[in-house]
């Protein structure tokens, strides 16, 4: 290849490793060549050279769920581009034992690690991580802003449920009852403090949230006890998923949507925008999320990025048919 090239090998090395110190020119002759050779990088070989396996791996205990999924689909996508292995170990349970094989089996694999901790087997897992091992957690928008010594990525939840919230009460409603998914973390979750605060910004009542899960059923169980009270105008589920079943329950008891009760999600999972009524929620973009945790993990393990600031993923508004004004007071 470097004979293809016109160049020396320690040349074609560097713009390989995208090493800085070669002409653009140079570059674009080199990268010439490996394509019209078909060259592609040995992993294996790459590692036993430079001493660094070129891997991560990501522990979670969630792969299906919209968030989960598309943040594995912004690291593998960041990893690819990269020439990095990806692997995934599934955190099993969140007991003591369990945690501790799970980030062993990722410690022995070489490499970063990425630790999605939306749950309580994610944050053991993070907080178990050795210290000698490079490490970024994906994690629920923190209290306060952690130190440097923290290379974490999240998404603005707290702003995100605050503008949801902000949304029903613009459109009339006296106040907006809350369908709250489980925190991994605290008592109270960063989107139920959003939409407290914009309750309490309005002057508005204060429902309790209504506990839910983090699927349809928890949703279905709760839109039923919601659908019971005739002074409820507004919902703010906390997920697309929940919403899913708050919809089926204001179905099957009469209550229409957005007629009688609006109601409106969170995440902007695929399904939102065909569902009958579509629903209005949120936008996180959890794939670009998990492509910042990469982008993280890969400045540490190649030492060419400084780990603050955290990236933060900015929430969007997605206005859809399930929301609307209250219904007119006879």
């Amino acid at each position: 290849m470097a004979t293809a090239a016109g160049v020396s090998y320690q040349t074609v090395s560097r713009v390989i490793n995208g090493h800085p110190s070669v002409k653009p020119s140079t570059r674009e002759r080199v990268l010439a060549a490996i394509e019209e050779l078909g060259f592609r990088r040995n992993a294996t070989a790459l590692a036993l050279a430079s001493g660094r396996t070129r891997a991560v791996t990501v522990l979670t205990a969630n792969t299906t769920h919209h968030g989960y999924a598309s943040i594995l689909q912004g690291i593998e996508e960041e990893a690819r581009a990269a020439s990095y292995t990806m692997a995934i170990g599934v955190l099993e349970s969140a007991e003591e034992a369990a945690v501790a094989a799970a980030v062993q089996r990722a410690a022995d694999a070489g490499g970063g690690l990425i630790v999605i901790a939306y749950d309580p087997a994610g944050v053991r897992a993070l907080e178990a991580v050795p210290a000698e091992l490079p490490v970024v957690g994906v994690v629920e928008t923190p209290a306060g802003r952690p130190g440097d010594d923290r290379p974490w990525v999240w998404t603005d939840d707290r702003e995100a449920a605050y503008q949801a919230t902000r949304h029903l009460l613009g459109l009339g409603h006296e106040t907006v009852h809350y369908v709250a998914i489980p925190s991994s973390t605290r008592r109270t979750s960063a989107r139920t403090t959003g939409w407290r605060q914009a309750l309490r910004e309005a002057g508005a009542p204060e429902p309790r949230p209504v506990q839910g899960s983090w699927g349809p059923a928890g949703g279905y169980a709760a839109g039923l006890r919601l659908a019971e009270d005739k002074s409820v105008t507004a919902i703010l589920c906390g997920n697309d998923d929940l919403a899913l079943g708050v919809l089926r329950a204001l179905h099957e008891t009469g209550r229409s949507v957005p007629g009688e009760i609006s109601v409106a999600g969170f995440d902007d999972a695929p399904h939102s925008a065909y569902l009958t009524p579509s629903l209005t929620t949120v936008r996180l973009d959890f794939t670009g999320l998990g492509r910042s945790a990469f982008a993280l993990l890969h400045g540490v393990l190649e030492e060419s990025a400084r780990i603050a600031p955290h990236p933060v993923s900015v929430p969007e508004l997605v206005v859809r048919e399930s929301s609307g004004p209250p219904p007119a007071r006879d």
